[in-house]
C-alpha cells in the first residue's frame, strides 16, 4: 500500500457479505425517476422480474399524469405477463403488510387476477421471528440488473426532486394527497446484479419454501439512454437478518455503520429515515470527545411517520442527539430536516452515508435498532479504498454535492465552492440555507412522559428479537449506548489502520 493510501472500511466476513464487480452503477434520487426507470427495466426484461419489498401497491401508478392518474401498476403487470407470457414476474412482499392491504377490495380482485395468470407469482414473506419485518427493497431483472436502496414500490412514494408544493401528481390511491417525499436508490450491472439475484433467490426460497427457476442466462442490458456514475467498480453487499429457522444472526450493516463511523476523517453525510440506535450514537459521540474529530450531518424528516412512531422515534432522537451534544465538540453534529418552498416538511426515507467523498452507502437500513437485528436489510456500498474503485472519489463528491444541493435548493458549484473555501460541511450549509427551500436545524423538543418511556425503553425499537420479551430491567438507549463507547474504545486500533 502506497503512503498516505487509505485501507478499505468494507471487508468480507466482518460488515459485508461480497463485494462484487458493477459494470456500472447509478444512484436513483426520489420516486419519480425511480418508477420510470422501473418500468423500462420490467418492460425490457426477458426471462425475470423479481421484485422484493417492505411494500407493494397494486393501485399506484409509475407514471402519474398532471392530474396524478395513470395506469395501475396491476394492469401494468397483467400487460407484461400477456405480451410475454414466457417471462417471470415474481414479487414478494413482507407478510404484515400486505394482509392489511390484501382486505382491500380493489387489492384482492387484483391479485385474484394475477393467481390465474401463469407467469406472475405473488407472496407474502413471514419467514421471521415474531415482530419482526421484511425490510428490503430489491429488484432483480434477469439475474443481471439488479436495485437495491430505500424506495418502495408502494403508495405515498412517488415525488420529483423539485419537491413542489401542492403537486398533483402526489395522490394517493385514495385520493388524498401527501407530504413530499425524498427517497434513492441504486441501479447496479453485472456481477453484483448476479450477487442480489441469489439474495434475493434466497429469501423467495425461505418464504415460499420453493427456488426461482434457472435462467438461460441471455441477461438484462443497461438502458442505452442512461448514463451510469460508476463503470467498473466493486460494490460491497451489507445485510441483516435475525437468527430464525436454522438461519444464523446477520449484523454486517451494524458492523459497517460502526466502523464507517471509526474510520471518518473528516465527515460522514446521512440522509436517514430515523435516529434511534443508542450504539451508533454512542460511536459518534466517542469521536467527538476526540480533539479534533470529524463532522456528522444527518438529514431526516422533521417528525416520524405516524403517531405512534413519532412517540417513539422521535423522543429517542431527541434523547440521542442531546446526549451527543454534551460532547467535547457536540456542535460537529447537525441535524437537519429539509422543507418546500412553502414551508411544508419533506419526508426523508432515504437510507444514504457519504464518508469523506470516499465511500457512498445506499440501502434499505435506517440508523434505528431494528435495521441492525430485527428485520432483514440490505444495503450497498462504494468505497475507493478497493482498488478498482480508485479514482472514484469525484463522482462521490459530485452526488453529495447534488443532495446537498437539491435540499438547500442552489446549484452543486454553490456547494462545491462554499466546501472548497471553508472545508466544513456545516459551515457550507449555514452558508446556503435561506428562508425559501431550504434545510431547517431539528428542534429538540423534550419529549413527555409516555414519550420518552416508550423510546427509553425501545417498546417499539427492538436491538433483536429476543430483546422484545426481555423485562425493562434489561433493555434501554443507555444500555445501546454503553455497548455502542465499549465498542469504540475497543477498537481504536482499527481507526488508526484508516489514516
Amino acid at each position: 500500500m502506497s503512503e498516505g493510501a487509505l485501507s478499505p472500511i468494507v471487508v468480507e466476513g466482518r460488515n459485508c457479505w461480497r463485494i462484487e464487480r458493477a459494470d456500472k452503477a447509478r444512484m436513483i434520487v426520489d420516486a419519480a425517476d425511480y418508477y420510470a426507470l422501473l418500468e423500462q427495466l420490467m418492460a425490457d426484461a426477458k426471462e425475470r422480474i423479481l421484485l422484493i419489498g417492505w411494500d407493494f401497491d397494486p393501485r399506484i401508478s409509475l407514471k402519474p399524469d398532471r392530474q396524478g392518474k395513470g395506469e395501475p401498476l396491476g394492469h401494468y403487470l397483467l400487460r407484461l405477463a400477456k405480451n410475454c407470457p414466457d417471462r417471470d414476474i415474481d414479487i414478494l412482499r413482507w407478510n404484515f403488510g400486505g394482509l392489511k392491504q390484501i382486505v382491500l377490495p380493489s387489492i384482492l380482485a387484483m391479485i385474484a387476477r394475477w393467481k390465474f395468470t401463469r407467469s406472475i407469482s405473488f407472496r407474502l414473506d413471514s419467514a421471521h421471528p415474531l415482530g419482526c419485518s421484511h425490510h428490503q427493497k430489491v429488484a432483480v431483472f434477469d439475474d443481471h440488473l439488479a436495485v437495491c436502496g430505500g424506495i418502495d414500490v408502494g403508495a405515498r412514494r412517488w415525488d420529483t426532486r423539485d419537491h413542489t408544493d401542492d403537486e398533483p401528481r402526489r395522490t394517493a390511491p385514495d385520493g388524498k394527497p401527501y407530504m413530499p417525499w425524498h427517497d434513492s436508490t441504486m441501479l447496479l450491472a453485472g456481477p453484483v446484479g448476479n450477487a442480489l439475484a441469489d439474495l434475493g433467490n434466497e429469501r423467495w426460497q425461505r418464504a415460499t419454501k420453493k427456488p426461482l427457476r434457472d435462467l438461460n442466462g441471455t441477461g438484462e442490458n443497461w438502458p442505452d439512454d442512461l448514463e451510469p456514475d460508476f463503470e467498473g467498480v466493486d460494490v460491497a453487499i451489507s445485510r441483516t437478518r435475525a437468527e430464525y429457522d436454522g438461519y444464523e444472526e446477520i449484523r454486517e450493516i451494524e458492523q459497517l455503520y460502526l466502523d464507517m463511523i471509526a474510520a471518518a476523517k473528516r465527515f460522514i453525510y446521512f440522509e436517514n429515515q430515523y435516529f434511534t440506535c443508542g450504539k451508533i450514537a454512542a460511536a459518534i459521540a466517542e469521536r467527538l470527545n476526540e480533539d479534533d474529530p470529524p463532522e456528522f450531518v444527518m438529514v431526516m424528516p422533521e417528525t416520524a411517520d405516524g403517531w405512534l412512531e413519532q412517540m417513539a422515534m422521535d423522543a429517542a432522537r431527541v434523547q440521542l442527539v442531546r446526549e451527543i451534544a454534551k460532547t467535547k465538540h457536540g456542535d460537529r453534529l447537525r441535524v437537519y430536516y429539509p422543507r418546500t418552498r412553502g414551508g411544508e416538511s419533506i419526508y426523508v426515507h432515504a437510507k444514504t452515508a457519504i464518508v469523506d467523498d470516499r465511500l457512498i452507502r445506499i440501502g434499505s437500513a435506517n440508523l434505528n435498532n431494528r435495521s441492525m437485528g430485527l428485520d432483514s436489510e440490505c444495503d450497498v456500498t462504494i468505497d475507493t479504498a478497493l482498488p478498482a474503485n480508485h479514482g472514484a472519489e469525484p463522482t462521490i463528491r459530485r452526488l453529495r454535492e447534488s443532495l446537498i444541493a437539491e435540499h438547500l435548493d442552489v446549484e452543486p458549484a454553490e456547494v462545491a465552492s462554499r466546501y472548497e473555501t471553508n472545508g466544513s460541511l456545516i459551515e457550507t450549509i449555514e452558508a446556503l440555507r435561506s428562508g425559501g427551500r431550504s434545510l431547517e436545524w431539528l428542534d429538540l423538543v423534550p419529549p413527555g412522559p409516555m414519550d420518552e418511556f416508550i423510546a427509553e425503553n425501545e417498546l417499539l425499537d427492538p436491538t433483536s428479537p429476543d430483546a422484545m420479551f426481555e423485562s425493562l430491567t434489561e433493555r434501554g438507549l443507555r444500555k445501546s449506548w454503553h455497548r455502542g463507547r465499549n465498542w469504540m474504545r475497543r477498537h481504536r486500533p482499527f481507526r488508526r489502520r484508516q489514516t
